[in-house]
């Protein structure tokens, strides 16, 4: 358990740090026969820094109980 309240904490503190991403695909705009024309198009993914926060102290509540047994 000891080990999923790490992780928890670690993950806590790299969302908190980077609150999102991006990831781009490729959109066919155009198809005419031999003629192909595409986009790119970005989707953005974003999070609550609180969602960082929840974790960090959801892996210190896991740690501390953790040590109690």
């Amino acid at each position: 358990m000891k080990i999923i309240g790490i992780v928890l904490i670690g993950l806590g503190i790299i969302m908190m740090i980077y609150t999102g991403f991006n990831y781009v695909t490729k959109e066919k705009v155009v198809d005419l026969g031999p003629i192909q024309i595409n986009a790119d198009k970005n989707h953005p993914v974003q999070w609550s820094p609180i969602v960082g926060l929840v974790l960090i102290v959801g892996g210190i509540v896991v740690v501390a109980v953790d040590k109690k047994k």
